[in-house]
């Protein structure tokens, strides 16, 4: 590898002889944090294994951390002399004139990967966070990474992976993708509605004509650039996506088609967006998809693997909410996010446990008048029965039952929603009654909105 030049932005140089020696220095750092370690467990009044077994915990925890610094720094290295050696995307043709080849060594400079700089000497903050999506990818092979980084460049640049956006697709395929709001760390969420369709002969022509089959790859590709520029490639921010994949009404495809398309598109997310997907949430899951889930995760890194989560229907709600907060989850999961929805994600969702076999109440004070006050509300699982009363805070004054009681049932998914116009001051009291022997968890959430009475408006 040819001599690499880092500008760390305060305007010294550094070359690869420099990073040699702090890579030695900081072996030596290491060694002596090692032997602090080893000093504080042998001090301890413990047994003696249990020494042995806690030095060697940490000594190998500060080990690791070392070398994945290391890696990074070597990988950095490598980057900028790719970039400045004009030789990233391969080597430049011969027949390229000194004036051709200085205009494509400032070209490459401007190089970036999801809208991140790659050069590292300019010091951007996403330009390691980026990186080390690669290095994580491969394990930390410094080496593997680095291919694995240039094949992605060039991949991009033959897809035009770029100017995907701009391209148009079939309406119809485009309704098995869409997105909603964000998981409890910030990441966007994408929903894959595999059963989108009431014509079933559709999906089958995804797999059996080669020219769709390429345009079900283009759309995930358009789907995973559109939800790269919802990340943020900073310290601490969500820099990766989940998707929620939904095969309620799915059927099987053939096994031969299917293990042709699955190999494409696992292949081409996995070899291009590394570490990318946080999570693959797949639900509502038939008994035949585990086994072509076994045919297309042959395909898959280890890593990968772990990042996929299984529910069947009657753990739909209960997945999802691990990873979703009900006023993000959409009414057809069992949440109470609602498209152009008078209630927002930030009106925040408060929570009760009902026992078995007992009731519990959701009450709801309401000290303003002129006000209509509404209300959403959800039971995990549902099975219980429930009605809705005002109770006003004047005894004198007779209550109102919004709604009689009403059983719902575990099927009924959708969050239960009312308002009342509130004319006098007192309490929304909504009660559940769970008569099963399992505790079931309810999630509410209320507003008020100023309301111009009826009766005003009939007389203007």
């Amino acid at each position: 590898m040819s001599r690499g030049l880092i500008d760390n932005g305060s305007n010294k140089i550094y070359d690869e002889t420099e990073i040699a020696q702090n890579f030695k220095e900081g072996e030596a750092i290491e060694k002596e944090e090692n032997h602090k370690v080893h000093k504080t467990f042998t001090s301890q009044e413990n047994p003696e294994h249990v020494q042995e077994d806690g030095n060697r915990e940490a000594a190998a925890i500060i080990d690791m951390k070392f070398k994945k610094k290391k890696a990074l720094l070597e990988f950095r290295c490598m980057v900028e002399d790719a970039v400045l050696g004009n030789y990233l995307l391969g080597k430049p043709p011969r027949s390229h004139s000194p004036k051709e080849a200085a205009l494509a060594r400032s070209q490459l400079k401007k190089i970036t990967l999801w809208g991140v700089p790659l050069l590292p000497s300019k010091a951007h903050e996403g330009t390691d966070i980026v990186l080390l999506k690669f290095l994580k990818a491969k394990d930390y092979k410094v080496h593997d990474a680095f291919e694995m980084l240039r094949k992605t460049l060039k991949w991009r640049r033959d897809y035009l992976a770029d100017l995907i956006q701009e391209d148009g697709l079939d309406p119809d395929v485009g309704k098995l993708v869409y997105s909603s709001c964000k998981d409890r760390e910030g990441r966007p969420l994408y929903y894959n509605v595999c059963g989108a369709f009431k014509n079933r002969e559709l999906p089958e022509k995804l797999v059996d004509l080669e020219d769709l089959c390429d345009q079900f790859i283009r759309l995930e590709v358009k789907f995973m650039e559109k939800g790269i520029k919802e990340l943020n490639f900073k310290p601490g921010g969500a820099n990766s996506i989940v998707q929620i994949i939904d095969l309620k009404n799915s059927k099987p495809p053939d096994i031969k088609k299917f293990r042709v398309v699955s190999k494409k598109t696992v292949m081409m997310l996995q070899d291009n967006y590394p570490e990318l997907m946080h999570r693959n949430i797949i639900i509502n899951v038939p008994f035949w998809y585990y086994a072509f889930h076994t045919v297309a995760s042959k395909f898959l890194s280890p890593r990968c693997k772990r990042k996929f989560v299984f529910a069947r229907p009657a753990k739909v709600t209960k997945t999802l909410l691990k990873f979703i907060s009900p006023e993000n989850l959409p009414v057809e999961y069992g949440g109470l996010y609602r498209e152009n929805d008078e209630f927002f994600p930030e009106d925040r969702t408060s929570e009760l446990i009902v026992r078995k076999n007992t009731a519990g109440s959701v009450r709801i004070p309401v000290a303003e008048t002129g006000v209509t006050m509404m209300w959403d509300l959800t039971v995990l699982g549902w099975d219980v029965s429930y009605k809705e009363e005002f109770i006003p805070d004047d005894e004198g004054s007779y209550r109102v039952l919004l709604q009689s009681e009403k059983e719902k049932k575990g099927g009924e998914g959708e969050s239960m929603r009312n308002s009342f116009y509130i004319s006098e001051p007192g309490k929304i009291v909504i009660t559940i009654d769970n008569v099963t022997l399992k505790n079931k968890r309810v999630y509410y959430r209320f507003k008020t909105k100023p309301t111009v009475p009826m009766y005003i408006v009939s007389k203007e």
